[in-house]
């Protein structure tokens, strides 16, 4: 008798494990775990579309449905319910509509360096010897030279005369020097050079870097943009540049190098600082340059302007990018999300994107520099931009999230939100 009991509840106890291992399986479950705690969606959204569906379609019941309608903006609940029996709560946010204007306009790009950037040491060859006094100062590559004997500098220009009135006068120079996030004073003496009689302080520098990229974006409203999708760094010393400001041109793309396995391709564009001004640089951040904008790019902008997506509904599937890979024409080609990641937090790389379009593979291998930049548009929304491209599979790359480039730009998503609550 202990025996069949003993069986009994063994046979039970498996029954049981295994409904519990099933359950997950069922429709039901499945659909209850997919519904989200919290739901973030802008004003313009449909409801029924953002959210997942339980079951097979019971009712869902807003404790106030017109918030999710376009007419108000803040927190709301909704309860799922199952006739009359609520099962799951999700608190969502709506966010007032934001509209963005696409860009993809082939952009040239010059930056003024924050003081002086050294990019390296040189010999100074002086009657006895020779002597690199900026490294004997122990100023290195990558420093920024902000002053000199207490005279804040911008250019390269405003450095030779102050060196060689110190070299003359016999003193040394008091050079203030930003090395990361910390301000340092180094003291330097200028050595006389045999060859031409001038003071040198056997340093490289550089105060400015140019190129090209794509505009990612604008704000019709504010004329703040956003461009590149990524840090501009110095060739030289591999670290972004710190920047005082700068400024962004139109630009006529010529020709393009095409990718391969290991060797990215490259737009090749002319562009004049002098001519066809756009607008400011302000920013140089990891994920891009911004400004404003003070000039119109073309004409009837807010009509093009589109809804953005959060990265949270960004799905995996087919999208398009534009950009310029003839003269200034702007096209849209044909890309797949191959991967994205929903994000809490500003990160550089949250898509993986791969170039499914004959007519760009054809021209460009794929994904080339100067595409960077380039925006990247789902459904209809504005999600994100190309980023950079994938050494070893040039038709493949990263794009970085739209919101994070938008809250770099000083446009806040959240904002309205943010005042309701």
């Amino acid at each position: 008798m202990k025996n069949k009991v003993a069986a009994l509840r063994i046979a039970i106890g498996l029954c049981l494990l295994a409904v519990l291992l099933a359950a997950p399986l069922t429709k039901p479950v499945q659909s209850f775990l997919s519904i989200p705690k919290t739901l973030t969606l802008f004003s313009n959204n449909d409801l029924s579309d953002a959210l997942p569906a339980f079951g097979d379609g019971e009712a869902v019941e807003a404790i106030d449905q017109e918030a999710f309608q376009g007419q108000s903006t803040g927190k709301q609940d909704l309860v799922y319910t199952v006739g009359s029996i609520p099962v799951k709560k999700v608190s969502v946010d709506v966010l007032s509509d934001i509209r963005i204007v696409p860009g993809g306009h082939s952009v040239g790009v010059k930056l003024h360096t924050l003081g002086v950037l050294v990019v390296g040491h040189h010999q100074v060859r002086t009657a006895e010897t020779s002597v690199s006094p900026g490294e004997d100062a122990a100023i290195y590559t990558g420093d920024i030279l902000l002053k000199i004997d207490e005279k804040e500098i911008h250019r390269m220009e405003e450095v030779a005369p102050l060196i060689e009135k110190a070299g003359k006068a016999g003193k040394p120079v008091s050079i203030e020097v930003k090395r990361g996030s910390q301000v340092l004073t180094a003291e330097l003496n200028p050595a006389l050079d045999d060859k031409d009689k001038q003071y040198r302080m056997g340093l490289y520098i550089r105060d400015s870097a140019a190129g090209i990229g794509t505009m990612t974006f604008y704000d019709p409203a504010s004329k703040n943009y956003g461009a590149l999708g990524h840090v501009i760094s110095d060739m030289d010393t591999q670290k972004p540049i710190e920047i005082h400001d700068g400024t962004i041109v139109r630009s006529n793309v010529t020709s393009i190098q095409k990718g391969n396995n290991g060797k990215p391709g490259e737009k090749l564009a002319e562009f004049s600082m002098n001519r066809n001004y756009i607008g400011t640089i302000t920013k140089n951040s990891p994920f891009g340059i911004f400004g404003k904008l003070e000039s119109d790019m073309r004409q009837n902008e807010e009509a093009k302007a589109l809804p953005i997506a959060l990265s949270e509904d960004v799905k995996k599937g087919p999208a398009v990018i534009r950009t310029v890979v003839d003269g200034e024409k702007i096209e849209e080609f044909d890309v797949e999300i191959v991967n994205s990641v929903p994000q809490d937090h500003p990160a550089t790389k949250g898509m993986i994107i791969k170039v499914t379009d004959k007519r760009l593979l054809s021209k460009t291998g794929g994904i080339v520099q100067g595409m960077s930049g380039s925006p990247i548009i789902q459904d209809g929304k504005l999600i994100g931009a190309v980023t950079h491209v994938f050494v070893n599979d040039p038709t493949s790359g990263y794009g970085v999230h739209i919101e994070w480039m938008l809250q770099e730009a000083g446009i806040d998503i959240y904002k309205s939100d943010k005042k309701a609550s």
